[in-house]
């Protein structure tokens, strides 16, 4: 795998392009003209990684038959609600047998889909088991910046899954296989929601009891709906599930963690978006969460409460009372 295309030019996306061009021909596809213009001729990406410089063998472009044509590897990195859309867009220069790997860690509006479901239904002639997913404890900026860190490639082509592992294997970048995409997926989409009612819980004021607290059955929820979809209940205690739900509840360069944040000091959701450069995948993904919870008959008790924020008008002071004052359980229920 000599050529890696990676779509979409956003914080992560160009990350993941950068670290792809330490062992392989990369070239990052941005929707914005100037973005791929000042990404090929300057080597950066102000508008995502301010301050960042990028390789030089990191090449861009806006044209996204050129991106895919050729490529060995290709990396969707643009978000959930975009998805679909792009993909179909490349669709006709991307080979039947290409891997194709997904960074959008959220569930599609309206069809329930995860993001390597999308890629079936958009591609359904494309090699189902060369379909799958980066994820982990990787917040964009440090991984830009050469901090170690670890992530997993779960896909179903085991001689696939090793030979991407070499791919995106750098110095500061350990990456683990994992066969469990199902389970990768939804740790990835269910985190970002946890986040949210992390942030919140941290805007309001509450310490770290409540935050742990939060966290830890956040970890319950994962697993939950994950195992009920067909997951692997150990995924949820690995990189997809412990590392990056820590990593997203307690970081404060997480956009999901910032959105929470604002709300629980009172901001209104509107304009906590509209102030945003990058997309918080949470906000848009939580209501397909919760349909999934319900068709599967899953208890999502704190996706819920950040849903009633998000969606009804709720107020985030009543997350934390309405959680504590539920009837008591056993911890490990709908684990095992």
């Amino acid at each position: 795998m000599t050529r890696v295309a990676v779509i979409g030019a956003g914080s992560w996306g160009t990350a993941v392009g950068a670290i792809a061009a330490v062992n392989a021909d990369a070239v990052l596809w941005a929707r914005d003209p100037q973005v791929a213009a000042r990404v090929d001729a300057e080597h950066a990406n102000p508008d995502y990684l301010p301050d960042i410089p990028l390789p030089d063998a990191l090449r861009a472009t806006s044209d996204l038959t050129d991106a895919c044509s050729g490529a060995d590897v290709v990396v969707m990195g643009v978000p959930s609600h975009g998805f679909r859309n792009v993909l179909a867009a490349a669709a006709p220069a991307i080979g039947a047998d290409v891997p194709i790997l997904s960074l959008s860690k959220g569930v599609e509006q309206g069809t329930l889909l995860r993001m390597t479901q999308v890629v079936a239904d958009v591609l359904p002639d494309h090699r189902r088991d060369r379909v799958g997913v980066l994820t982990g404890p990787n917040l964009s900026r440090e991984v830009a910046l050469g901090q170690p860190t670890a992530s997993v490639v779960a896909i179903d082509d085991g001689d696939v899954a090793t030979a991407l592992q070499s791919v995106f294997m750098t110095a500061t970048f350990r990456v683990y296989t994992n066969p469990d995409v199902v389970g990768c997926e939804i740790a990835g989409a269910l985190k970002n929601v946890i986040a949210l009612a992390a942030g919140i819980a941290h805007g309001l004021g509450y310490g770290d009891n409540t935050k742990a607290a939060l966290i830890t059955r956040g970890l319950a929820e994962l697993a939950r709906l994950g195992i009920a979809l067909g997951g692997d209940p150990l995924t949820f205690s690995g990189l997809a599930g412990m590392g990056d739900l820590v990593a997203t509840c307690t970081s404060e360069k997480s956009r999901n963690r910032t959105v929470g944040v604002a709300l629980g000091q009172g901001r209104r959701l509107d304009d906590i978006v509209a102030e945003m450069k990058m997309v918080a995948e949470g906000v848009k993904s939580t209501q397909a969460v919760l349909e999934l919870g319900r068709q599967k008959g899953v208890e999502l008790p704190i996706a819920e409460q950040v849903g009633a924020v998000l969606y009804e008008g709720r107020q985030p002071s009543e997350i934390v009372p309405a959680l504590m004052h539920r009837q008591a359980k056993p911890e490990l229920r709908g684990m095992r």
